[in-house]
């Protein structure tokens, strides 16, 4: 058993109370490789923001559960020696599908682990809720739960379609499974492709595909029913139309890739929305960096020459994210 404590992790439940109140969200950004990993830590150490690393079921399968506890307590380190003091560093399970699962991470450091039961009947989601926030409050861990389905691939996580989440059953789910956070449906969606062309109109000017605006009408009935309740939004990368370009550019083939409009995203962070999940930006940063560097660059082999440009590009990415999307730089 390894508390997370001694790893110099942090919960989310202080970090989350101090976003609903002061308007912000915190980002929740995925990371599978140590480039990943030094570009959030600089990021936020450079902006004084506190950060959710993490990590999901097919992420920890490849790096490995063991390394990436010490790849955690290495982030703390890495931060102070960046000149950040105290570190506001969450390790998160993202999309934990089974208690063996959540229970591992929790045993293995993580300071907070999400158990995404929504896919099944309402009794059964808040049944296995409840067991993992059992088992996780007794270490100190916070728990993220999910009501509603989103669309899309990322990972393990798929749906064909979504389905927003029912604002009149939140009180009796946050209150039967006693869970820290609450992951809703309302229209964001997991992956590169988060709306099909039809669901779309194109700008007359440009051509580009307008996505349609989120549903602010039941997250607004769900901040009324669970007030200062910290709530998560899932699936909310903007597939910067830079990064598809470059990857487009240059050998990739991402026809009508688009995410959610950061403007959306800008209005959500000063709601109850206190988390915000990245994850398909961070790997089109990343790709589309590769994928030029090797074009431009077609001798070179020594895989730190294209991963250096790639880790400045996310770098640069998650910064522009935490000052100007999220508002939480400087809260750490």
């Amino acid at each position: 058993m390894v508390s997370f404590k001694e790893i110099g992790l942090v919960n989310t439940r202080e970090m989350f109370k101090k976003a609903v109140d002061g308007g912000y969200a915190i980002p929740a950004f995925n990371f599978n490789n140590m480039e990943q990993l030094q570009a959030i830590v600089q990021a936020a150490a450079e902006t004084k923001s506190p950060v959710i690393l993490q990590v999901s079921k097919g992420a920890r399968n490849y790096a490995n559960s063991t390394l990436l506890r010490y790849m955690a307590e290495g982030a703390v380190a890495y931060a102070k020696e960046l000149g950040w003091e105290n570190p506001q560093i969450v390790l998160h399970l993202d999309h934990g599908d089974s208690f063996e699962l959540c229970k591992d991470c929790v045993d293995m450091g993580f300071s907070s682990v999400m158990i995404d039961a929504s896919s099944l009947p309402y009794e059964d989601n808040i049944a296995l809720t409840k067991k993992v926030v059992e088992y996780a409050h007794k270490y100190d861990v916070t728990v993220e739960a999910e009501l509603g389905v989103l669309a899309g691939v990322e990972d393990e996580v798929s749906s064909a379609e979504s389905h927003y989440t029912k604002p009149e059953e939140v009180i009796d789910f946050a209150t039967r499974t006693g869970c820290d956070s609450l992951a809703i449906s309302i229209g964001t969606s997991h992956g590169a492709y988060k709306f099909t062309p039809d669901q779309c109109t194109r700008d007359p000017k440009t051509g580009r595909l307008v996505p349609p605006p989120l549903a602010f009408d039941v997250l607004h009935e769900i901040e009324n029913k669970l007030p200062g309740f910290p709530i998560v939004l899932h699936g909310s990368s903007s597939v910067p139309q830079e990064y598809v370009d470059m990857c487009n550019k240059y050998g990739g083939n991402l026809p009508n890739a688009i995410g959610i409009p950061e403007e959306q995203l800008r209005e959500a962070a000063k709601s109850a929305v206190c988390k915000i999940n990245i994850d398909s930006d961070s790997r089109l940063a990343m790709t589309g960096a590769i994928r030029k560097y090797l074009a431009e660059n077609p001798s070179h082999f020594d895989p730190r020459q294209y991963l250096k440009p790639a880790r400045e590009e996310m770098k640069k990415m998650y910064i522009h994210k935490i000052v100007n999307v999220l508002g939480s730089n400087g809260k750490a």
